[in-house]
């Protein structure tokens, strides 16, 4: 290897190709960069019905599962955490991430470095958007089956449907479709009631 092309290993990132780190780096605020098999993927900045969906629901399960309020607490729930898995490494943000407060380590939300996490969640949540379904749906999957995630949300606001995906040996098992203005109990959160109202309407 030459001297010039040993200078272009990114000593953060020494596995994933010099254009990739720097797309990566540089993406405009308008867009969100991801990283999943070394290849760089860079979508725009969700619209309003999107981000809306995902703050309503963040807003459902905060009392009764973050907080303990009219359900059983016990979980972490975060808004786009930056999730860091292997050795390239793959990177993703969903749109909500739960991790079981019995997995997570004391200091899990202490200091603000790294930026990132690193352990898995034991639930992700993607609102899909025309722009990022074929991603969520595909790849995204694949990775968050690889590194265990046991539950996975794909909320459409377009379509105001809610599918719940539950790991299996043999892939992603489809446990429910909900969909409309009903009120639901979803796993892992089947211990409270959710209103899907509130994911499409103000």
């Amino acid at each position: 290897m030459s001297g010039d092309a040993a200078r272009t290993i990114d000593p953060e990132f020494p596995h994933l190709a010099p254009d990739v780190v720097e797309g990566y780096r540089n993406a405009p605020e308008t867009m969100v960069a991801e990283i999943i098999d070394g290849e760089l993927l860079a979508m725009p900045r969700p619209h309003r019905q999107h981000v809306h969906a995902a703050s309503a629901l963040g807003e459902e399960l905060g009392p009764p599962f973050r907080r303990g309020r009219g359900g059983p607490g016990g979980w972490v729930i975060l808004d786009e955490p930056e999730l860091r898995f292997g050795a390239l490494p793959d990177i993703v943000i969903p749109d909500l991430a739960g991790w079981r407060r019995e997995r997570v380590p004391a200091d899990f939300l202490a200091g603000t470095e790294p930026p990132f996490i690193t352990l898995a969640p034991d639930w992700v949540c993607e609102v899909l958007s025309p722009s990022t379904e074929r991603v969520d749906r595909g790849r995204k999957l694949d990775l968050y089956r690889r590194e265990g995630v046991a539950h996975v949300w794909l909320v459409s606001p377009a379509l105001q449907t809610l599918e719940v995906l539950r790991r299996h040996d043999l892939g992603w098992l489809l446990v429910a479709t909900f969909a409309g203005d009903t009120a639901v109990r979803a796993e892992p959160f089947d211990a409270v009631e959710l209103d899907l109202a509130g994911l499409w309407s103000l």
